[in-house]
């Protein structure tokens, strides 16, 4: 590691919860970093979270006007001969158990994602497509 950085990184260490909350947000306001909401982390680890639902009523409650860029993806259905193949990328994709992914496929329809780039949700719908699977972009 970087002296200067080590140098850093034990000074903050040392620092009171008080000291730390000013340290950011000095560094917020000298580097011109907007506050960003920091929830739903837990969204896209688990489908269910209760954040989850909260998250969609911030978006209805966004402004038409505004594109949408962030989008939610719902498994709906899949074709029973394909459903190894969809179990097997739903555990990698979401990093779940075998036992969990099977579960989670055979409750569709069922949110998959929650905020995932344009590009991105594109991408899984084409591979989930391909595979046998039907995958909304909400």
């Amino acid at each position: 590691m970087n002296p200067k950085v080590a140098t850093i990184v034990d000074q903050i260490s040392q620092l009171t919860l008080l000291e730390t909350a000013d340290l950011v947000s000095n560094l917020k306001s000298r580097l011109n970093i907007p506050d960003m909401p920091m929830g739903n982390f837990g969204a896209a680890i688990s489908p269910a979270a209760p954040a989850a639902p909260a998250a969609a009523e911030e978006e209805e409650a966004a402004p038409a006007a505004q594109a949408k860029t962030l989008f939610a993806l719902t498994l709906k259905s899949f074709d029973a001969a394909a459903k190894p193949k969809v179990i097997k990328e739903i555990k990698s994709m979401l990093g779940l158990s075998l036992v969990d992914s099977k579960k989670f496929v055979e409750s569709a329809p069922k949110q998959m994602k929650e905020g995932v780039p344009k590009e991105e949700s594109e991408k899984i719908i084409e591979t989930m497509k391909g595979l046998g699977a039907v995958v909304t972009m909400d």
